[in-house]
């Protein structure tokens, strides 16, 4: 079930490939001070089932909060009733309620991802599913009430595997890493009623990405999103486009010890600034390829890498970072004191924090792949493995 899909999709420019970057008021990472390790508060919400359960296992989304109530969705596990995933809600205390799981197939989707709400209402994306298989576009309502508003075809004619939406002025807007002319993903918009319109298709080429596997991020009125792939050296783009289609590169990642490589996240808008993470590149480390990189980049397209990871400090981050009063906090997948994750915060200064090494099974989530929500002053997010019964957790941690 744990996929390493930034593994699978990077191109071999892992070292050596140089850069250069242009500033924009946040220091080199060749220049940080060693990370630190700080104290904090840090508790287990939620430890899921799993294996022949309704409360399904291995959540890999972010949280969503509707009136003091979290949302979010559980990839699905290998036997049993909810091997599709399922929806479910959990409170600040750690009550949680499975409000709906897929059956997948024809009749609806599997394998949902983030969650987005407009207006009380819940909107999603699954991976796969669907009357094509390709996956969909789905509304739920707090109470469970699901419907499926898209089914992908695929082809070169539609997307395939969406990965997530965000909703601008009443219109949702996604990408998908397959499909397309060329088989390399779209971008496209849906209205909540189910209309579906492609709007971009990836190339492939060195003036393009490749396999977008994030959702978009909309900064007044203008989306901007990331290709895990291809562009000028085959290490991904950063790309923005207008909710007409007109797309713009703004960024081909070099990879090597100078840039990283490999952004499978969505980014973050912070006053202005960019922010995301690569899955690899940033340095010599995690077998020379590098162990991934924290950036900042302008709507203009001036990036430079913010931290890059070293391995104790966190290794491979595929999560969105949030911004808390000037500090963004996020997770990494593997690293950390025992290999397995970990939460850190970066000052805008390039400063590192450890907040948390994940320990696993069966008293600690493992594999943070999900960005943190911030409520009320204490950061909540989820763990696709670990905890109780190994099929992943819900924590909170309060810096």
């Amino acid at each position: 079930m744990r996929s390493l899909l930034g593994v699978f999709l990077l191109a071999p420019c892992l070292a050596g490939c140089g850069a250069s970057q242009t500033t924009i008021g946040v220091p080199d990472a060749t220049s940080v001070a060693p990370f630190v390790r700080r104290s904090l508060t840090y508790q287990v919400l939620y430890s899921f089932k799993g294996h022949r359960t309704r409360d399904g296992g291995h959540p890999s989304t972010t949280l969503v909060q509707v009136d003091g109530t979290f949302y979010g969705a559980t990839a699905g596990v290998q036997r049993g009733r909810a091997r599709y995933g399922t929806i479910f809600s959990i409170t600040p205390s750690g009550t949680e309620k499975t409000l709906f799981v897929f059956k997948g197939g024809p009749e609806q989707g599997a394998h949902p991802t983030d969650l987005v709400n407009v207006g009380g209402t819940l909107f999603g994306t699954t991976t796969s599913g669907g009357t094509n298989g390709w996956g969909t576009v789905f509304s739920i309502t707090r109470t469970g009430r699901e419907t499926t508003l898209h089914n992908f075809a695929g082809g070169k004619g539609d997307g395939a595997h969406p990965h997530g939406l965000v909703d601008v002025g009443g219109t949702l807007y996604g990408t998908t890493s397959a499909g397309g002319t060329k088989g390399d993903g779209t971008v496209f918009a849906v209205t909540p009623s189910g209309t579906e319109t492609v709007l971009y298709n990836f190339t492939g080429g060195k003036t393009d990405g490749a396999k977008p596997v994030a959702p978009l991020v909309d900064v007044q009125g203008t989306l901007y999103g990331t290709a895990a792939n291809a562009g000028e050296h085959g290490n991904g783009t950063v790309f923005a486009i207008t909710p007409s289609g007109t797309e713009t590169v703004l960024y081909n990642f070099k990879g090597g010890m100078k840039d990283g490589a490999g952004p499978l996240a969505p980014l973050a808008d912070a006053h202005g600034v960019l922010y995301g993470t690569t899955w690899s590149g940033g340095s010599a480390h995690c077998g020379g390829g590098g162990c991934g990189t924290v950036f900042a980049i302008t709507p203009s397209g001036q990036e430079r890498v913010v931290y890059a990871f070293a391995g104790p400090d966190g290794a491979y981050p595929s999560a969105a970072v949030v911004d808390v009063r000037g500090t963004i906090y996020a997770t990494t997948n593997l690293g950390g004191a025992n290999g397995i994750g970990t939460v850190f915060a970066i000052k805008r200064s390039g400063e590192e924090f450890l907040l948390h090494s994940f320990s696993g099974y069966p008293t600690d989530g493992d594999y943070a792949a999900a960005a943190l929500l911030s409520a009320g002053g204490t950061l909540y997010g989820t763990t696709e493995y670990g905890g109780s019964a190994g099929a992943g957790t819900v924590f909170a941690l309060t810096p």
